[in-house]
C-alpha cells in the first residue's frame, strides 16, 4: 500500500510517500510545497492543489493520510490551513482516493508511543522507522512522513482499523 501523508498549510504544505510492506514500511519521497507570501489566496490555493494533483499521479498513492485541523489563537493560520486542507481533500477526492484523518496526538502516539511526545521526538522516530541518515527536513516534510506512517500503523490495527472506519462514516467517508 502506498501512502501519502500530507501536513497542511497555506505557505508550506509537507508531503511524505511511504509504501507499506506487510509491518515494514519503505520511504519513497518526502519534501515541500511552498506558495509565496505576496500572491492572493487563490493563486495559492491553485499551487497547493495542483501540486497535490501532481504528487497523486506521480505516486499513485492507495490513500491519503492528512493532518486533523486543530484550533489555534491565530485565527487568520487557522482559515488558510482550513482553505489548504480544503483544496486537498478535493485533489483526492476527484482522484477517487480514500482520505484518512490524524489528530497530533494520534500522530505522536501512533509514531512515538506517546501522545504528548515532542516534536524532535517524532522527527528522531521518523528518521530510525524510514532508516534514513538524518531527520527528513524541512519539519513539515518530517510531519507528513509521521502522518504516513500513522495511518500505516493505524489500518494494520484491527481495532483501530475498525475505529477509523467509524469515524470515516461518520465524516462521510472523509
Amino acid at each position: 500500500m502506498i501512502i501519502l501523508g500530507i501536513d497542511p498549510g497555506i505557505a508550506t504544505t509537507g508531503f511524505g510517500v511511504c509504501r507499506k510492506v506487510g509491518d515494514r514500511f519503505e520511504y519513497i519521497n518526502c519534501g515541500v510545497i511552498e506558495t509565496a507570501k505576496g500572491q492572493p489566496v487563490e493563486r495559492r490555493i491553485r499551487h497547493v492543489h495542483d501540486s497535490v494533483v501532481k504528487l497523486i499521479e506521480t505516486y499513485k498513492p492507495h490513500v491519503l493520510a492528512i493532518e486533523e485541523l486543530f484550533f489555534s489563537n491565530n485565527q487568520k493560520t487557522v482559515i488558510n490551513v482550513a482553505q489548504a486542507r480544503g483544496c486537498i481533500l478535493l485533489a483526492a477526492e476527484e482522484r477517487g482516493i480514500p482520505i484518512f484523518e490524524y489528530t497530533p496526538l494520534q500522530v505522536k502516539q501512533s509514531v512515538v508511543g506517546f501522545g504528548r511526545a515532542e516534536k524532535r521526538q517524532v522527527m528522531e522516530m521518523v528518521r530510525i522507522l524510514f532508516h534514513l541518515p538524518g531527520v527528513p527536513r524541512p519539519d513539515d516534510a518530517a510531519d507528513a512522513l509521521a502522518i504516513a506512517l500513522t495511518h500505516g500503523y493505524r489500518s494494520s490495527n484491527k481495532i483501530a482499523r475498525m475505529q477509523t472506519l467509524q469515524d470515516s462514516k461518520k465524516t462521510g467517508g472523509k
